[in-house]
């Protein structure tokens, strides 16, 4: 191999970015995607492509030693990058096999293959680099921590826009809306805190407010969340017997995705918040 994809570890993000092409070629000929699910996973495959590339463009160009100022360690976050396309692709490849393939669907059939086997190379270059120990926060357990509550937040919308989607349009109470909206800033929120602990410049600029800032967040992200669930709960499973899907094989799929996932994303809270109190 030539060029930055040389060695074991390029040669494994060139196969991750083949297999992950592939499936979303694939995806590209059936058509338009309508189904937010669908478009979860076209964006997970797209993701999947950009990242590797980005990648080894920059280590074969060097670029990743003048970002040393701003960036506090480089092998920490293509670890990271790495642990969140493996976690992402995962997720794609079972949502596709359980939403898109059927015994007569060939090119679903494929693209789930394809998209299998793509994880599984993601799992594997995981797996190498986690082998060298990278020191950093995505390699710690807070920024592990971080990253299953931003992916957690992705399935749980992914799942209420699904629910909207093929609901009848009588149906949208607000009280569900507003939970989507909490979720939403949850989700952006853990975002920014991400990208504050990974840039060196804003580490020192705010180094003494941020673990405040974090205990603050986590606290409210418990609350938030613990209300959004309750209105969820509340709007969506108040009549037993109304299905509010014009499919009647769907029914409460992804009303109990978001429910389950936002009861997992409060324990992720719970857990941050121990560790932020005793970081303080």
């Amino acid at each position: 191999m030539c060029g930055p994809f040389k060695g074991c570890q390029g040669i494994l993000r060139l196969l991750e970015i083949i297999f992950s092409a592939l499936s979303f070629i694939i995806v590209l000929f059936r058509g338009r995607m309508v189904s937010p699910w669908g478009v979860w996973c076209e964006f997970v495959w797209v993701f999947c492509i950009i990242v590797p590339v980005v990648l080894s463009v920059v280590e074969h160009k060097m670029w990743h030693i003048l970002l040393v100022a701003f960036l506090p360690n480089w092998a920490d976050l293509t670890c990271g990058l790495t642990s969140l396309c493996a976690m992402m692709i995962t997720s794609a490849t079972v949502i596709f096999a359980a939403v898109f393939v059927c015994l007569s669907c060939i090119g679903n059939i494929l693209c789930f293959i394809f998209s299998l086997v793509a994880t599984l190379f993601f799992l594997i270059d995981l797996a190498m680099q986690k082998m060298k120990f990278p020191i950093g926060y995505l390699s710690s357990l807070r920024g592990g921590l971080r990253t299953a509550e931003a992916f957690t937040a992705c399935i749980i919308l992914s799942a209420a826009a699904d629910h909207f989607v093929n609901g009848e349009l009588a149906f949208r109470p607000l009280g569900m809306i507003c939970s989507i909206v909490l979720f939403a800033v949850c989700l952006l929120v853990t975002v920014v805190i991400m990208v504050l602990h990974l840039l060196k410049l804003l580490q020192c600029l705010l180094s003494f407010g941020l673990s405040t800032m974090e205990l603050v967040f986590n606290i409210v992200a418990v609350l938030l969340y613990l209300l959004a669930v309750i209105l969820w709960s509340v709007f969506g499973y108040k009549r037993h017997n109304y299905n509010p899907y014009i499919c009647q094989k769907c029914s409460f799929v992804d009303m109990n995705t978001v429910t389950i996932g936002a009861i997992v994303n409060i324990v992720f809270y719970i857990v941050d918040l121990v560790l932020s109190v005793k970081s303080c």
